[in-house]
């Protein structure tokens, strides 16, 4: 895991102010339902996806737990950028979630960590929600741990998957559209969906995802 030691712990402490103020001051980031957030112990939280910066807006939601994240298979491919996401916690996955990544995840939850995972498979093209990947139903079922729907509005006007660069909205100036905000759902008890079959775990996590967008919705200044 990142972060460990003395020295890991300031890197992260210094990274997580930079984030927190870059996020407020240049998109009035707002982030609810903190209190969902388990202060220890496994945890699986389960997002859309929106933008390239959405596993840095959970991080910042869900502090001072520290998140592993996944990350398309591809991009660890030796370079730096490979280094520095394994720092900060990702672990590749197939898109899809095939067999290896389901196996990589689980082991993280068994031991102990939070653990975040992106539903819908990759990037929304069109700021709307996506179907979850079939996948997702598999994870939830085996993983015998709270289960948190997370709801990102925002980022993809911030950051398209189409766009060079974010486009900013400064907390001080004239609304442009672009604030962002994260809202962590009420956790699905451990081994509410071990029985359940595919279609009724990707409904009700979808359902679940879905209200947690709205209330961030909501939140966006």
């Amino acid at each position: 895991m990142p972060f460990e030691g003395l020295t890991g712990r300031a890197v992260y402490r210094g990274l997580y102010s930079a984030s927190f103020w870059t996020l407020t001051l240049g998109w009035a980031l707002r982030v609810g339902g903190r209190r969902n957030v388990p202060a220890d112990g496994p945890v699986l939280f389960v997002a859309n996806h929106q933008s390239f910066l959405d596993p840095w807006l959970v991080s910042l939601a869900v502090a001072p737990r520290r998140l592993t994240h996944l990350a398309r298979s591809t991009l660890f491919d030796g370079s730096w950028f490979e280094r520095a996401i394994r720092y900060l916690g990702a672990i590749p996955i197939d898109r899809g979630f095939g067999r290896d990544g389901l196996r990589r995840v689980l082991a993280r939850l068994e031991a102990g960590d939070a653990v975040l995972v992106f539903g819908e498979g990759e990037r929304t093209r069109t700021g709307d929600l996506q179907p979850l990947k079939p996948g997702v139903a598999l994870l939830a079922a085996r993983a015998a741990v709270p289960i948190v729907p997370v709801g990102i509005a925002g980022a993809f006007q911030m950051w398209a998957r189409h766009a060079k660069l974010p486009h900013p909205n400064p907390l001080f100036m004239p609304n442009g559209g672009r604030s962002v905000a994260v809202y962590l759902g009420d956790p699905v008890p451990p081994g509410r969906y071990a029985r359940a079959d595919r279609e009724t775990i990707l409904a009700d996590l979808g359902r679940r995802i879905a209200a947690a967008h709205v209330a961030a919705e909501r939140l966006r200044r």
